[in-house]
Formats: structure tokens, C-alpha cells, sequence
């Protein structure tokens, strides 16, 4: 929690001011008058909640029912601005941004809905009062598991910055009932639990039953052998039941809306087969239809899976588009007038399906022509690329379109007619652009090209970092970028500061406000004021002192959750990403290994103590990265059983790596590794949280890592390996075994995991890793940049040596962050893609 509040920020960015309220009594006029007294005496909001909630003495509650009851409390003060800001929307007919995100992944709620209402002083007040343990009653709240990796995190950080500049924004998502997955390891092996992470209920959240819409599909479902079939040329209809969660942007003048979506079926029960003694068959309607958002990501390594994911992504992007246009429809006659109210904004392909659907209710239920109906399609909508991989740009079997919804295909054939007729015309006679841009993929099975078809059908496309952006353009869809080269752009990612500085890292915050104020909460690039005071000794002092006091909780933290005993006195040396080939995690072990073998050669061998810290979850599907785990593990037990190097070297595997845990471990962490292959990492925004906490970079020249270059300077980050250039003009000879045969630590780094050292009880359970890096030619480069990899960690160990130089670089590091900030990622994207205005409650 923070107590301070911001001022007005540069009046270039689209950013409100912020008044801190100077007493308690300012606060509940603020938030609707001193009907809403918290917990000053008995009879106030929150014991009213323990007790007329839960019927019970208030105190005897437990540290769950103190926790719901706080969290209503605080949803209790934040309705009538909830309530103003939803009413002024209306009353001005604004311009509307809706963001559609097949994932959120916003992390607990509690702690940034009381920072951002500025609620600190008060919650100070009823804590010490009422003598609750805050620590005990923040972990009562569970993660929301609505989201897995970066894509979901950057969704959560534009919700908050769209509201904290007073855009009228809503965000539209799935209530999955059940998260990805709850990670734990057994014998080193990833182990998968179920993360019913609404088990308990969502205080937050608000059902809107008289908001439900309804969703026609061409087919039925039933359920044979636990598993979800469709029945086709039997029509079927879907409830979208809405859930709203209330996004409170800083100073708490504007609170948003994410709209989750829950699926059900119109009042079924089939009281036949209960009378019969057939109960599942009864429900059986009701069990289908709530399997479409039981669970985040199906296992889609089965076909069955594939179709309950598109399944997924139709259903948000059905239930978003009739509940936007009905909200359109109350105010506005005129169908020209949606691009001037509505900005849809795609994230990932995921929602691409929205361009057949809105295109469906322009000429079906509008009764629009073709032309004003696409016109109308492409100036609504806007689409974000954040993958270069093509196994991430979805295709969709034409099979599936035709027995679930054979309207939409027809849309996208007749789309993909007139757009191959424009290639012909102006390309004639190449045959190999028309099959390259066509939005269906006809072999080896006919395809929709989800991706193609959200570009086409927008009026732009970006990527998420510069690199990222021009890759898209120059290889991913090449053609297409020449087709409509007006609609691509770039607008680079960013983190909320409010989240992953204010409230993650209070100590720096502080020493960052008492060096320069706090209009940095809501202007990132006041931290440029940092440049000139990197080399002050108090200030460095102070950068020192925040550090350590993050180690220090963060080893408390883990010892009092796990029992593992980190030394805070080493280097906090951390990767923390989902596990994949690309992100080579394998890379960092095999540079753990090359400092392991140096000592095991030399006992004496100088080299600062090191903790590394891995966290992350692999695809329960995907078998390499789990066995990437199983040996980050098996590393980890061996380096720890080994008295030789105790006490200079640890690794330790995180488990059930979340947005909780990310906000434990960034602001400890001295050294941030973002090492995938060059031209692969979309942007990465775990890099810029990592900068923002004064943790240096140890990094390729890839994603949004080269801007974070650009901007601290690149002699303030510790860089290596190839290029992008470089990755694609060696792929077609590159020889990992040149590397093992001429590289000496590189070949004892891999011997050693041959001989199975790391496996002893497990004689060959590494052997895919000798495939990967060797028999079949290191993909994604491993051993080309492991030398360079090692030697620019070298380069840091000794810099450690030295605090002030230390201290003068990460200094430095946050001084540049200012442009990572996700408030001017949304500036931009308001400016130059929704052309959206702030909207101010009064």
C-alpha cells in the first residue's frame, strides 16, 4: 500500500489529476458520505458484513470470512463512483474502447483497489483498531484464474491504466470456474492440480442475469464418455451470463468494468428424465453448457480440446459484439455513427472471430449492405499481433465453421473472395501471394487463417514492441503488410507502474519520491529526474537499503511458505517465464552448470554467491518443457547435495509461479535474465517490471529488450549473443556440434549431463535434451550464444563487486524505465488507433 497520490502530471499524456484527500472524513466524502463508515465503531461496514453476510460474532471469524468481509467493505465504497462513472458514460453517449481478451490475468484485487482508491490512511486506521492481521487477510484472496502468462498480465495493466486516464473502457473476457492449472512437483516433474480458484466465491465480482444475452449455434451438444460432442443440424442457443468486476483507476475517480462472460443454457431442466431416475441426464443441458468456461485453456494436444477452445472464442466474441451493439443501439439510431462510438480492440487472435460476427449482425440483423457493412467492420475494429510463432497463429478446421456456424463462414469465403480478386488485380499472375494471403488454407485439410482474417478485417494491425513490429511486417505476413502496409504499426508494451513499482516495492517508492515526488505514479517519465542523482551516495544508499529489504521479505516469504532457505546476502539472479524452447531456460542452466564445473576444478575459483531462481509453467501437453523442469530440478537437488559448493551457489524452481509471486521476487531480484532467441520474444514485459525494480539485464537484442537498451543506454545492460540478422542468415547451416567440439565448457557442461550426473537414478531420462541441442540441430540456438551468455554474466559478477558502480547502473536502469510504462501504450493506442478522448467523472 502507498499513501501518496499524484499531481498533474505533463499535459501532453492523457492522464487525469489526482487530489489526495487529507483526512479520513475527506475520504468517505469522496466515495458517498458518511453512510459508508468502514469500521470506526460497532455497526459499521464491515461488521455489518461479518454479520449479516455470515451470521457470525465478529470476533470468532476466520481469516477468510474477515477477508470477504474487507473486500465488500471496500467494493461497498467504491460503488457510487462505479455507479457515476457507468451513468456519465451513458448521459454523454462516449466514445466506448472494448477490449477483448481471451485472458486477464489481474493477479488479487484487495491491495490495488485500496491503493488506487487511496484508501491507505483508512485502512491503516480500521488494521490497527481492530487489530487484524493484514498479512494473514490479504493471502485469504486466491490469484483470479483468469489468465496464464504475458498476454493476460499486459490486458490487466492496460485496464488499469485506461481507467486511471478516465477512458470509458470495457474489458470482455470468460469466467473460467477453474484456472490453467495449480503447479506442483513431484520427484522434480511438473504436477498438475486443479485451480478452482472461485471455490470460495469472488467478492468482487456482480452478476448481471437481466444482462444475459443469448447465443444461437448450429449444433447441439451432449456429453458420451465425459466428454463434450456436438450433434450437428440440431440448432442450440447459450446464455452469456455477464459478471462485472469493478477496475478502479488510480485516485479513484473512474472505475471501469471487465465483463466476464459465463455460459448456461435458458432455464433447462428436463423433468422427464428426472422422473425416470436419469439425474445426470436431466442436467445434462446445463453441465454441457457450463463446460464451455469450466476451464483457461483446454489441453488442446486433442481434438476435442481444439474444439472446446474455438468453442471458447466464439462464445466471448459473440456475447461481447451483442452486448456492445445493444449498449450502441440505446443511444444512437445511426449505424454510420458506431466507428465514431465503438473501438474494439482485438488482443491476440483469439477474438479474430469477431470480424465474420460483427460483418453477421451488420447485414443479418441491421439489414446493412455488404459494402456499409464491411466499411463499418474494418473503421470498428483494431488487432494485436503478439506472437511471430506460427503454432500461435491459430487456424481453424473449415469443418468445424460448418457444423457450429455456417453464416460466418460464408461471411469469410465471401471476404476471401473480393480479397483475392484485389490480389489478382493487382499482382496478376502470381499464384503464390494469393495462396499466401488467402484467408483459407487449403492443405493438407482446409484451414481458416485466424490471424489474416483479423487483419484484413481492421484498420490496423500492431505489433507489441519495435523489433516485433517490423518482423511481423517483413516475414510473419509479409504479403499482407504490402497489401495494406497504412494499417501496421507499433505500439511497445508496457506494465502498470501503480502495480508492479508503487505497490510491489514500497521501499524504492519511497526513495524514489523523496528524491523527486510522486508525480511518477501517473507520469512514468518523471523518472528521468533519477539520470542526474544515479551517482548521489544517498540515493545510492537509499537504492541499497530498498533491495535488501525486498531479499530479506521475499526469504522470509519463501522460508515461512516452503521451508526453502535462501541466503538474501547473494546476487538474486532470476528468470521467471512460462517454459518453452525459445525462452531457454535450458540456456541458463547450462551456464549454471559452466560455473558449477569451475568450481568443482577450482575450489578457489572467485565468483559472487549466487541464488538462481527459475519460475514458470509448461503446457501440460508439451514434454520437453516439463522435462526442462524435471532438470532444472535435478540441477537444483544435486548443486545443493554438493559440500564443495555450498554457500556460493543455489538454484531454486518456484513453483506455482503467479502475479503474486512475480510481485515477491521482481523487486528482489538483483539481475533479470531475458534470453530468448533473437527475433523470437514478441516484447516481454516481465523485462520491463524487472527495469522498473532496478534489477539489472543480462539480455539478447530481442523483443522490447533492445528499446530498454536504447533508452538506459547499452553499457547500463549486460548483452550478448546474435541478432536477429544473424539468427536467420546462419539457420539454414548453423552446426550445434561446432560449439561442442570447440567450445571446452560447452563440451563439459554437456558431458556432464550425458553421463548423467544429474540423473543418477534416472540413467537416460535426459537423452531428449542431447536431440534437442545436438542430434537435431539446436532450433533456437542454444550452444551458439552460451559463450557469449557466460562471459556477459562474468561481466556482471564483477560489476557486483563494486556497490556504487552497482548502484549508479540500476539507478540509472529505473531512470529510463519511464517509457514502459502502460499508460503511454495506451495514450498511443487511444491517439492513433481509437481516437478516443478521456472521458472525467464528475
Amino acid at each position: 500500500m502507498t499513501t501518496k497520490a499524484a499531481t498533474q502530471p505533463n499535459s501532453a499524456k492523457v492522464v487525469p489529476m489526482t487530489t489526495e484527500p487529507n483526512t479520513v472524513s475527506e475520504l468517505y466524502q469522496r466515495y458517498g458520505g458518511d453512510a459508508f463508515r468502514f469500521a470506526e465503531s460497532k455497526g459499521t461496514i464491515y461488521e455489518r458484513h461479518l454479520v449479516f453476510d455470515r451470521a457470525i460474532d465478529p470476533t470468532v471469524a476466520s481469516a477468510r470470512e474477515r477477508f470477504e468481509a474487507f473486500a465488500h467493505s471496500v467494493r461497498d465504497i467504491l460503488a457510487q463512483r462505479w455507479v457515476q462513472t457507468k451513468t456519465t458514460y451513458e448521459q454523454r453517449n462516449a466514445k466506448r474502447i472494448y477490449y477483448l481478451s481471451l485472458e486477464f490475468l489481474l493477479g488479487r484485487s484487495l491491495i490495488n483497489n485500496v491503493t488506487n482508491l487511496l484508501l491507505d490512511p483508512l485502512v491503516q486506521d480500521v488494521v490497527r483498531e481492530k487489530r487484524i492481521d493484514w498479512l494473514e487477510l490479504v493471502e485469504q484472496e486466491p490469484d483470479a484464474g483468469l489468465g496464464n502468462g504475458g498476454l493476460g498480465r499486459l490486458a490487466a495493466c492496460f485496464l488499469d491504466s485506461m481507467a486511471t486516464m478516465q477512458l470509458p473502457a470495457t474489458g470482455y473476457g470468460l469466467r473460467y470456474e477453474y484456472g490453467m492449472f495449480r503447479q506442483s512437483f513431484v520427484n522434480g516433474w511438473q504436477h498438475e492440480n486443479p485451480d478452482n480458484w472461485l471455490r470460495n466465491g469472488d467478492p468482487w465480482e456482480i452478476c448481471r442475469l437481466h444482462e444475459a444475452v443469448e447465443i444461437k449455434l448450429n449444433c447441439s451438444f451432449k456429453m458420451r464418455d465425459g466428454k463434450l460432442e456436438a450433434i450437428p443440424s440440431r440448432p442450440s442457443i447459450l446464455c452469456g451470463i455477464p459478471f462485472d468486476r469493478p477496475v478502479v483507476g488510480y485516485g479513484g475517480k473512474t472505475i471501469n468494468t471487465l465483463r466476464l462472460w459465463a455460459a448456461a443454457v435458458p432455464n433447462y431442466f428436463d423433468f422427464q428424465e428426472f422422473g425416470t431416475g436419469d439425474f445426470i441426464g436431466a442436467l445434462a443441458g446445463t453441465l454441457e453448457a457450463e463446460s464451455l468456461t469450466r476451464v483457461l485453456y483446454p489441453d488442446d494436444s486433442t481434438t476435442a480440446g481444439q474444439g472446446l477452445r474455438f468453442l471458447q472464442e466464439y462464445f466471448l466474441v459473440a456475447c461481447s459484439v451483442a452486448d456492445l451493439i445493444r449498449r450502441f443501439l440505446r443511444h444512437n439510431t445511426d449505424w454510420e455513427e458506431l466507428p465514431e462510438k465503438a473501438a474494439i480492440q482485438l488482443n491476440d487472435t483469439h477474438p479474430s472471430m469477431t470480424v465474420a460476427e460483427l460483418m453477421r449482425v451488420l447485414l443479418d440483423d441491421a439489414h446493412l449492405g455488404w459494402d456499409q457493412a464491411w466499411d463499418l467492420t474494418r473503421k470498428t475494429l483494431a488487432y494485436t499481433n503478439h506472437t511471430l510463432l506460427p503454432e500461435a497463429l491459430e487456424k481453424w478446421p473449415v469443418a468445424w465453421f460448418e457444423t457450429l456456424l455456417p453464416r460466418q463462414l460464408e461471411i469469410i469465403y465471401e471476404i476471401n473472395r473480393q480479397l483475392l480478386d484485389e490480389v489478382r488485380v493487382r499482382f496478376p499472375g502470381d499464384e503464390g501471394r494469393i495462396e499466401r494471403i488467402s484467408l483459407v488454407e487449403e492443405q493438407p485439410s482446409p484451414k481458416i487463417r485466424m490471424a489474416n482474417l483479423a487483419i484484413v478485417g481492421s484498420h490496423s494491425t500492431n505489433g507489441v514492441a519495435a523489433v516485433h513490429s517490423k518482423l511481423l511486417r517483413t516475414t510473419t505476413v509479409k504479403d499482407l503488410a504490402g497489401m495494406f502496409p497504412d494499417r501496421f504499426n507499433n505500439k511497445t508494451n508496457g506494465v502498470t507502474p501503480r502495480r508492479w513499482l508503487l505497490e510491489a516495492n514500497p521501499e524504492l517508492s519511497r526513495a524514489i519520491t523523496e528524491a523527486i515526488g510522486d508525480k511518477w505514479i501517473t507520469d512514468l517519465s518523471q523518472l528521468s529526474h533519477l539520470k542526474g542523482l544515479s551517482g548521489d551516495s544517498g540515493l545510492q544508499e537509499a537504492f541499497h537499503g530498498s533491495k535488501r529489504d525486498a531479499k530479506v521479505r521475499f526469504a522470509n516469504w519463501l522460508k515461512s511458505t516452503s521451508g526453502q532457505v535462501v541466503d538474501p546476502d547473494t546476487v538474486f539472479d532470476s528468470q521467471i517465464k512460462r517454459i518453452h524452447e525459445y525462452k531457454r531456460q535450458l540456456l541458463n542452466a547450462l551456464r549454471i552448470i559452466v560455473c558449477y564445473n569451475r568450481l568443482r576444478e577450482n575450489p578457489n575459483f572467485e565468483m559472487v554467491p549466487r541464488t538462481f531462481f527459475f519460475a514458470g509453467k509448461a503446457a501440460p501437453a508439451y514434454r520437453l518443457a516439463k522435462l526442462i523442469i524435471k532438470f532444472i530440478n535435478n540441477l537444483a537437488g544435486t548443486i545443493d547435495g554438493d559440500p564443495l559448493v555450498r554457500g556460493r551457489m543455489k538454484v531454486v524452481f518456484l513453483p506455482e509461479y503467479n502475479v503474486s509471486l512475480a510481485e515477491r521476487l521482481i523487486p528482489a531480484s538483483d539481475v533479470s535474465n531475458q534470453i530468448s532467441t533473437a527475433g523470437y520474444e514478441a516484447s516481454g514485459t516481465s523485462n520491463m517490471k524487472f527495469m522498473m525494480n532496478g534489477a539489472l539485464t543480462v539480455g539478447t537484442l530481442d523483443g522490447a529488450t533492445i528499446e530498454m537498451a536504447e533508452e538506459a543506454g547499452k553499457e547500463n545492460l549486460f548483452l550478448f549473443g546474435l541478432t536477429v540478422e544473424q539468427v536467420q542468415g546462419s539457420q539454414a547451416w548453423y552446426n550445434p556440434y561446432w560449439h561442442y567440439d570447440h567450445e571446452p565448457e560447452t563440451k563439459a557442461a554437456l558431458d556432464l549431463i550425458f553421463s548423467d550426473y544429474f540423473s543418477r537414478n534416472e540413467p537416460g531420462a535426459f537423452e531428449p535434451i542431447r536431440d534437442t541441442l545436438l542430434t537435431d540441430g539446436d532450433h533456437y540456438m542454444h550452444l551458439a550464444d552460451l559463450s557469449s551468455y557466460t562471459q556477459a554474466q562474468d561481466r556482471l559478477g564483477d560489476l557486483y563487486t563494486n556497490p556504487s558502480e552497482w548502484a549508479r547502473k540500476a539507478i540509472l536502469n529505473v531512470a529510463s524505465s519511464g517509457k514502459f510504462s502502460s499508460d503511454r501504450t495506451i495514450h498511443e493506442y487511444a491517439t492513433e488507433i481509437w481516437k478516443a478522448e478521456p472521458c472525467p467523472i464528475p
